[in-house]
Order: structure tokens, then C-alpha cells, then sequence
């Protein structure tokens, strides 16, 4: 048997090109054998460019192709649930781009197709393999003590097409399509909540713990939104957090957390620097704060990575499908707080 695990990537637009294919292509334990998209020309064109064989234009085609032993999904959130539960009952895991569907109802449907065939499902909730936010995960655990307070924000640059266009390379484009993928995002309200949040909200989860209420608010000014809120756990432990879309002026991503014996600051830059989570750990105890460093930092390469692993050895995805739920949920339940409700998410 090979010991690389054969994948499938469906949608070669954006987000596959500028972090999906470079991060699989050099990943161990992985090899691209195939992408597919409903543009024949696009697919042909990226997998071209990335010297991939197996080029197709309908799923069921890529399913039939021996050699694909998991599926990467990477197309809008409104296709998760049909492709990922098709590729399910083809025998193919699937590591799905978040959000994991567009509800949680479509959630909780994608939840029981996988508890019903057994296969691995992934969510590509990729800060979690960000070297800094696993090490902070694991410090938090051990050195802070009970948690007394937290605080997380996540702000989008209003510089961020200035800056992507300096980062990436000339990219295939269907302008069909990307105008299409414009109409749908005219939903300001759930489309930035939604992308985003998700990865706030998985990130709140993986570090503290899942919400069991959440108390949020929402202010505008023109075209930029912020959503502030708080984000309680069963034991009464309670944090606040940011979600602003734009804020003008750096990338600002991070988390500071207080504990009864120490305590530690994140801080995260724009996602398509690659860069690790830089992170600052205090142990009252000690007296000293510490600052690690980390080589391998390409969180779209190490999620792949550790899936590939988990698909050979049987481990946990991380993060899976039940965590991919909770994410959508704390979504939705903040979306419905804005109004001044509180939210019971148990």
C-alpha cells in the first residue's frame, strides 16, 4: 500500500491556489492525484500548472478514479453538505473547508453521514495547526491555573487587498464565476459572520473551551461591521470577544488569557504569511515570561499533514465534524444575540 495518502481537490479556485495545492504538493504523506472543477478550462489550467494527472470536470468522474483515497473540498459553503456527503458514500474521507456547511442544520446532517460510514471528516479550521496556537492550547492546560478571564479578537485589514496582491502569484480565474460568488457575498452580514466567525469561534473553543451562552452585540459604519460579545462556558468561566470586518490599520488577530497562576498573550498575523502565532507565557511560579519559536509554520500544509495521519493510523481529526458543528452554532446563536437576546447554546 502506498503510504501516502491519494487526494482529490475539488474547486481550484482562490483559496486552492494561493494555499491548498502549494501546501499538499510538499506535504508529507500526501499526494495530489487529481483536482476538479466545474470549469473544464480551469481545472485543466491548474492542474497544468501544478503537474497534477487526473483532471476532471464532474465529481462523480473523480470518484471514480482509484487513486483518490480523500477528497479536499474547497468550493463556497452552500455545496459542502451535497459534495462532502457524496464523497462519503464513495468510501473517500473528506477534509472540508470551513464553515462546514451553511447551517447547522446541514451541520448536524454531515455529522450523522459520517458517524454512518465510519470515514474521516476534517474541517479546515486551519489556525489549529498553527504551531503557536497548539503550544499555547497546551500551555494554558498545564501552567495557567483556573481560568479567570479571557479575550479574543480577530479584525480583517481594510489593507488586505493591497496586501494580497503583493503576496500572490498570477492566479487561473472563471470571472463568471467570481462574479456569481459576488452576489452571494452582497449578504454582508452572514457572509462576513459566517467566514470569519467560524475561525474565531473554533479558535475560542480549541483554546478555552465550547460556549454554553453567548451574549453579543453588532455596530456598523458603512461597509465595516464589528460584533462584540461574550462567550461563557458551563463552569461559569466567561471571556469577551471581537469580530471587526474592517479595521483600518494592521491585521489584528490575538488572544490574552488570565489564569490563578499565570497567564498568556497571542499574537497572529495575516493568514497568507505562513507565519506562526507568536506567543508570550508567563508562570507566576517562575517569575520568567517565555517566548518559543517555531521552523515549521505553513498551517494549510500541517493541517493536510495530520490529516493524511489521522486517515493512516486511525487517530481523531482535529478539528472534526462535532467541532465543526459548534463552530456554525456559535455562529448562528451570535447572529440571533445581536438583537439583545442571550443565547443558551446547552
Amino acid at each position: 500500500m502506498n503510504t501516502r495518502v491519494g487526494f482529490g481537490i475539488v474547486g481550484c479556485g482562490r483559496i486552492s491556489q494561493i494555499a491548498h495545492l502549494p501546501a499538499a504538493v510538499k506535504a508529507d504523506g500526501v499526494e495530489v492525484v487529481a483536482v476538479c472543477d466545474a470549469n473544464p478550462h480551469l481545472a485543466q489550467e491548474v492542474g497544468r500548472r501544478w503537474g497534477v494527472k487526473g483532471v476532471f470536470s464532474e465529481l462523480h468522474d473523480l470518484l471514480a478514479e482509484p487513486s483518490v483515497e480523500a477528497v479536499l473540498i474547497a468550493v463556497p459553503d452552500r455545496f459542502h453538505l451535497d459534495i462532502a456527503t457524496r464523497c462519503l458514500e464513495a468510501g473517500r474521507h473528506v477534509l472540508v473547508e470551513k464553515p462546514m456547511a451553511s447551517s447547522s442544520a446541514e451541520c448536524a446532517e454531515l455529522e450523522l453521514q459520517v458517524a454512518r460510514t465510519g470515514l474521516k471528516c476534517q474541517v479546515g479550521a486551519m489556525r489549529r495547526h498553527d504551531p503557536g496556537i497548539q503550544f499555547a492550547r497546551e500551555f494554558i492546560r498545564a501552567e495557567v491555573g483556573e481560568i479567570l478571564s479571557f479575550s479574543a479578537w480577530y479584525g480583517v485589514s481594510s489593507l488586505r487587498p493591497a496586501m494580497e496582491r503583493t503576496l500572490f502569484p498570477p492566479l487561473v480565474v472563471d470571472q463568471q464565476e467570481r462574479e456569481r460568488e459576488a452576489g452571494f457575498k452582497q449578504d454582508r452580514l452572514r457572509y462576513l459572520l459566517m467566514t470569519h466567525g467560524t475561525h474565531l469561534f473554533d479558535e475560542i473553543a480549541y483554546l478555552i473551551g465550547d460556549a454554553a451562552q453567548l451574549d453579543a452585540r453588532l455596530s456598523t459604519r458603512g461597509d465595516d461591521y464589528s460584533w462584540q460579545g461574550l462567550w461563557q462556558l458551563a463552569d461559569g468561566t466567561c471571556g469577551r470577544f471581537e469580530l471587526s470586518v474592517n479595521v483600518h490599520r494592521d491585521w489584528s488577530e490575538g488572544f490574552v488569557v488570565n489564569g490563578t497562576a499565570g497567564s498568556l498573550r497571542l499574537s497572529t498575523d495575516f493568514p497568507f504569511f505562513l507565519r506562526a502565532s507568536d506567543v508570550s507565557a508567563f508562570v507566576e511560579r517562575d517569575g520568567i515570561w517565555r517566548r518559543p519559536m517555531f521552523g515549521d509554520t505553513n498551517p494549510y500544509e500541517r493541517q493536510i499533514e495530520a490529516f493524511a495521519r489521522a486517515i493512516r493510523d486511525g487517530s481523531r481529526t482535529d478539528p472534526d465534524a462535532a467541532a465543526g458543528s459548534a463552530a456554525v452554532r456559535a455562529v448562528e446563536a451570535v447572529g440571533r444575540s445581536v438583537n439583545g437576546n442571550l443565547q443558551a447554546l446547552r
